[in-house]
């Protein structure tokens, strides 16, 4: 496996924290005369007093740093001066970066002055007693070189990183000719600083923030006033937070106003119970914000609030950094930064950037660890096998659940598992000795329920090394003889005034909020379909950029003890980006490049390997599989892309009769599009069009805009051409759970022509009138066989086990598999569980059979 050899010889963690130091060098020729150079990097230390100006230790991590951008250019560095960019206020360490010398710099009419040929910006025309003055004044707490105390008001006018740009140019480029746009664009992207650059950009005059965490209005007003500081022709407004509607539409001035979709979805007019909101949507808004806009906007109530909001004139910007569930609803209007484009720019910013600071450099990479509890416990009763496939992960709710008494009813297990964790004989778990505790000194526990937190609190404060953390349960209520309190408040207050933390959640800041200090988090919950978006907004707790006593956060730890939903879910959050943004790559590149920036890493007994792209490339075609099953066929990764990308003279003739008879069978409008004779391209073309839509329109050369207006009708024929196949793919699952063979063999789409397993009147039934299966014949290689075969085995599969199942579990298993097949040409409706319940309840006396 991929480190194996590396990973025996090392099983400590690496080191979480580290401090940051000022460098300052000078280059001895004419082109650098007069200037010095004034940087910072990282170094890894324990101990803080210990490093002094200029001492060998600073020394070597400066040279180590600037040697990196220096020797490709060819320019021979000579060190000045060292120091630690932190100082001792009392007992903490205060920290500061170049940055901050930089401004006192400026402030002091000492002008940045980059060598000829260059842009960078850390060149200064001075001498070195005046940079030591800077860095002293610094730590003064002064603005400038004449001792001018500095005050609120000194902040910096804020820089967008360049993919905040792109984003923003995008948007508004886009704008000009359409009205919605999706911001595809992971935690820390700054998706609220952004979009509201976006309002800036356009001179909207009434913009509206909805959002699903009331929460983080306060970072949505602390971004408007890095945004619109100082300009008195914008104001802000909420329930809870500057001015009312009323207010901001009196003023007659520019304004952003902040909204709860909660609050929103209960007025009348969205069908809500209570009168209220009705100024805020009569009023025709210009720009409608939606942020985290795959949670609580896709149901009923909520789709209201985004119709009633958005008027005929108004644009509309989705915010998610997992937007899994709502990507269908956008083309080719999408914004992509994930976390892999963000760890790119950050190791390859010195490359196009020479020696500016790095405006990435805060953002910490993550390392995956798995392990296998249910083979370390020795216990096959955790292994989940409600999927119903062989596809399996551990079964956590069975594993902490509670009794009558709110105690574990496993609670032998449970103790085994925390004592495994902190077994000081196995350096290969994270609480097994007094470093690693201290590196993972506050993290976040994801476990099942309410009853599971509150019961895995009360072991933690008894066992012999957890009790010297402090327990924060924000499960629920918490534990019973705490006080409420506010979630957040409980988790920050606790990390302020104690040393260890662990915070147990089943759900709660797990998404839309921020807690710099966590640097680990433990999954203990969910199951082998845990969404990949659930699991990501998790994960990524640990990535916020954290200052803690003096140092900088550079990595965060994720340890998961299912390792097969670990792999599922990243292979298919993986695919979904690349969906979403590089389209060009392949499967096997996209997997690369994710596990070279978030290592996975398994422990297995006592051996520990990193897993390569070949494992995961197996992982997320089972993942494929699964899914179209689960989506009954209506799936995109169902087809053979090479296939669907050529174009052959017989393919026009063919998909004309494939739209005809479904069109005939009204469970498809026919198209007017014109057929495009659109042609497949090269990985070479490929290339060029990449490079291509990054350019300006100006500056693409013929050639460059001939490819990528042919590439843009090849795609629109691909998407056409798939909606065509949907039609047939949701009727053949029908097909298969009913085929005249063995349930526990797999069903071939050869097996859709042999009469003797699919019938002719079954035929006939499922599939459009007038269509043959000699019609269907043609369009075998427009499908990915392996994604047919594994997707149809988890049909039958899934039938074949409910077989074995008593009738009343059995009728809930086939139930929930037909709930998936699809059948256009019928009127078939399949009544709610909830409201079979209440007939029954109404008539056989109210046994509830199910509860979903």
């Amino acid at each position: 496996m991929k480190g194996q050899s590396t990973l025996k010889m090392k099983k400590f963690f690496d080191a979480i924290f580290h401090y940051k130091l000022i460098y300052i060098f000078e280059v001895h020729d004419d082109a650098h005369r007069g200037i010095l150079k004034i940087g910072e990097t990282t170094i890894k230390n324990s101990n803080p007093e210990n490093l002094s100006p200029n001492c060998p230790e600073l020394n070597a991590a400066a040279l180590k740093r600037i040697h990196e951008y220096t020797n490709p250019a060819g320019v021979q560095p000579h060190l000045v001066h060292t120091e630690l960019a932190a100082y001792q206020v009392g007992s903490e360490w205060e920290i500061f970066s170049d940055h901050d010398v930089h401004r006192v710099l400026l402030n002091s009419n000492v002008r940045r002055t980059p060598p000829k040929g260059t842009h960078g910006k850390e060149w200064f025309k001075c001498d070195l007693k005046t940079a030591r003055r800077a860095i002293q004044a610094v730590k003064n707490g002064e603005r400038d070189l004449h001792g001018t105390i500095s005050t609120a008001g000194d902040v910096e006018k804020i820089k967008l990183r360049p993919e905040q740009k792109r984003a923003v140019e995008l948007t508004v480029k886009h704008f000009k000719k359409e009205k919605s746009f999706l911001w595809n664009a992971k935690m820390r992207f700054g998706k609220t600083l952004t979009a509201l650059a976006v309002a800036r950009e356009m001179k909207f005059s009434k913009t509206i923030i909805i959002t699903h965490r009331p929460a983080v209005k306060g970072q949505w007003y602390d971004d408007f006033e890095k945004i619109f500081r100082g300009d008195p022709n914008y104001l802000y407004g909420s329930k809870t937070h500057g001015y009312d509607v009323d207010k901001l539409l009196a003023s007659g001035k520019n304004f952003v106003y902040f909204a709860s979709i909660q609050d929103l979805r209960g007025s009348k007019i969205v069908e809500g119970k209570k009168d209220k909101n009705e100024k805020i949507f009569s009023t025709d808004w210009d720009f409608v914000i939606v942020d985290e806009a795959h949670e609580g906007t896709q149901t009923a109530l909520g789709d209201s609030v985004i119709k009633n909001l958005v008027k005929e004139n108004s644009k509309f910007l989705a915010l998610s950094g997992t937007p899994f569930n709502i990507l269908d609803n956008y083309d080719e209007n999408i914004f992509t930064w994930d976390y892999v484009m963000e760890q790119r720019a950050k190791l390859e910013w010195d490359k196009e950037n020479f020696g500016d600071p790095n405006p990435y450099a805060d953002l910490p990479e993550l390392t995956i660890f798995t392990y296998n509890l249910g083979e370390l416990l020795k216990n096959s009763a955790y292994v989940e096998t409600e999927a119903a496939t062989e596809d399996r992960a551990f079964n956590f709710r069975e594993f902490f659940r509670t009794g009558d008494n709110d105690k574990f009813v496993h609670e032998d297990d449970v103790k085994s598992f925390l004592d495994l964790l902190t077994n000081p004989s196995d350096n290969n778990y994270p609480y097994s000795n007094a470093e690693f505790r201290n590196l993972f000194r506050h993290s976040l526990w994801k476990v099942p329920g309410v009853r599971e937190g509150r019961a895995l609190s009360q072991l933690l404060k008894t066992h012999h090394v957890f009790n010297y953390f402090h327990i924060v349960n924000i499960a629920g209520d918490g534990d019973e003889d705490e006080e409420s309190a506010d979630a957040l408040t409980k988790v920050k207050d606790a990390i302020a005034t104690k040393d260890y933390t662990i915070t147990l959640s089943c759900g709660k800041l797990t998404t839309g909020v921020t807690v710099p200090e966590w640097t680990a988090v433990f999954m203990l919950a969910g199951s082998y379909s845990t969404s990949a978006a659930s699991y990501l907004q998790t994960i990524f707790r640990v990535q916020s950029p954290c200052k803690f006593n003096g140092q900088f956060k550079q990595k965060g730890y994720v340890f998961d003890f299912a390792p097969d939903r670990t792999l599922k879910v990243i292979a298919e959050a993986v695919e979904v980006s690349a969906k979403a943004g590089e389209t060009t790559d392949d499967d096997r590149k996209i997997l690369d490049a994710f596990l070279n920036f978030c290592p996975v890493i398994s422990f297995d007994g006592s051996q520990m390997d990193e897993y390569d792209a070949n494992k995961f490339f197996s992982t997320l075609k089972r993942a494929q599989q699964e899914r179209t099953a689960r989506r009954g066929f209506d799936d995109n990764s169902l087809y053979n892309m090479k296939r669907l990308e050529e174009v052959r003279a017989e393919d026009h003739e063919k998909f004309k009769r494939l739209e005809e008879v479904c069109a005939a069978a009204k469970s498809k409008k026919k198209s007017d599009d014109v057929e495009i004779n659109a042609q497949g391209f090269t990985d070479e073309q490929h290339a060029i069009i990449k490079a291509a839509k990054r350019k300006q329109k100006s500056q693409r050369t013929p050639e460059e805009s001939e490819l990528i207006k042919q590439h843009e009708a090849q795609q629109r024929l691909i998407r056409r051409r798939r909606s065509d196949l949907r039609e047939l793919s949701i009727r053949i699952p029908l097909m298969i759970y009913g085929a005249n063979i063995p349930l526990d063999e797999d069903f071939t789409i050869d097996m859709l022509f042999d009469d003797n397993i699919v019938d002719n009147k079954s035929w006939e039934e499922f599939m459009p009138k007038g269509w043959t299966k000699e019609d269907f014949k043609y369009f075998i290689d427009f499908y990915d066989e392996d994604v047919f075969i594994g997707a149809g085995h988890y049909v039958r599969k899934l039938a074949n086990n409910a077989d074995e199942l008593p009738p009343t579990e059995r009728v809930i298993r086939i139930a929930k598999l037909f709930y998936t097949f699809k059948n256009p040409d019928k009127e078939t409706v399949l009544t709610p569980f909830r409201v079979v319940n209440i007939h029954l309840s109404e008539t056989l006396g109210g046994w509830d059979f199910f509860d979903e």
